[in-house]
């Protein structure tokens, strides 16, 4: 999960969501990541049968489960599969060993629609100079398996750019230009874990928890003929920018991660996670400035995994409880429930 910056402990004004209800319908641009980090969460069969019942139709996976491969076999939903850092160092050294993989995990499992498969996921440090070569190695692999319809990419947080407004963003890590490049290549999609929410928690003096809550009144941030009027545009197009700086001037960004946690820290509550991902379920089919279309976007998480390491927040990003109860209610379906809400009632809410 990433680790980003925005935002003073202000009052933040937003609308009240929380009669919305789940409409079992598809939803071309949205969906869920699945953790599997938690006591008591249901068995992967239940757990695809509630996207099916929820409309969902894209997922996002960590490490190749084969429960949840079996489980989502003929379902036609959409995949991203990680291949886990931990498999990275062998992966890039070794083209056998990316053949292997992709034997295992993608073709053993020719009902799956796969979409993505993400080689690391935030990857630091050293073992950032195997991405690439990783990179390269699945998709040969896939390739020789028939499946070149699978695209390969790596996902990447916020902090790997740099600049400010998003017109002057670029890369400020050395291994991302090549990245960019090779996806120029090959037309797959940077994949981005996008969390305004963090952007808040670690600069509250300077940016506004509505500007992370999609809840500002107007414009927040005027940069040349683009007006931002919430941070996940801001962050998504300062991306895009570094993309282009580097040379991947047509790669699209697939945002692979974006959440607000319910509990356990400063402006995480039920009814701030509610707001933050009923607002983004809603925009992102309008796109941001820079690129004004549709983006795939994949909330974070389907369950709260108590079981997560890390801060008590992580623990804490779900849209359900391991009983399958809604954490909190979120209509999957609505195309702006902003609108929708406005036209049902006059009532504001204020958050803390």
């Amino acid at each position: 999960m990433a680790k980003q910056g925005a935002a003073s402990s202000m009052l933040a004004l937003a609308l009240l969501l929380g009669t919305l209800a789940a409409i079992p319908t598809g939803v071309q641009s949205i969906g869920v990541c699945y953790g599997v980090n938690g006591n008591g969460l249901p068995s992967a069969r239940e757990v695809v049968q509630l996207y099916q019942s929820k409309g969902l139709n894209l997922m996002r996976i960590y490490f190749p489960d084969h429960n949840a491969l079996q489980a989502l076999s003929g379902t036609g939903i959409g995949l991203i599969m990680d291949l886990p850092t931990s498999d990275l160092a062998t992966i890039a050294s070794d083209p056998n060993a990316a053949a292997t993989w992709v034997r295992d995990h993608v073709q053993a499992f020719p009902g799956v629609s796969f979409r993505y498969i993400a080689v690391g996921n935030e990857v630091a440090g050293w073992d950032t100079g195997n991405i690439l070569p990783a990179m390269r190695n699945v998709d040969t692999a896939l390739r020789n398996a028939g499946r070149g319809n699978i695209k390969v990419s790596t996902a990447v947080q916020s902090g790997v750019t740099q600049g400010f407004p998003p017109s002057q963003g670029s890369f400020s890590q050395g291994h991302m230009g090549p990245i960019a490049q090779y996806l120029q290549s090959t037309g797959a999609p940077l994949l981005a874990n996008i969390y305004p929410y963090f952007s808040y928690l670690y600069n509250q003096a300077q940016i506004h928890i509505n500007y992370a809550l999609f809840t500002s009144p107007g414009t927040v941030v005027q940069d040349g003929g683009n007006s931002y009027q919430n941070l996940f545009d801001a962050l998504v197009d300062t991306m895009y920018s570094a993309l282009e700086k580097a040379g991947g001037w047509n790669v699209n960004i697939v945002v692979s991660e974006s959440g607000w946690p319910s509990a356990g820290g400063v402006g995480a509550s039920t009814r701030n996670a509610q707001t933050y991902n009923q607002n983004l379920i809603s925009h992102v089919r309008k796109g941001t400035p820079k690129r004004p279309r549709a983006i795939e976007t994949y909330i974070f998480a389907m369950f709260n995994e108590d079981k997560k390491p890390g801060a008590e927040t992580e623990r804490h990003f779900g849209l359900f409880n391991p009983d399958k109860s809604p954490a909190y209610n979120i209509n999957f379906w609505a195309r702006d429930a902003r609108l929708w809400y406005r036209n049902k009632t006059s009532t504001f809410t204020y958050i803390l």
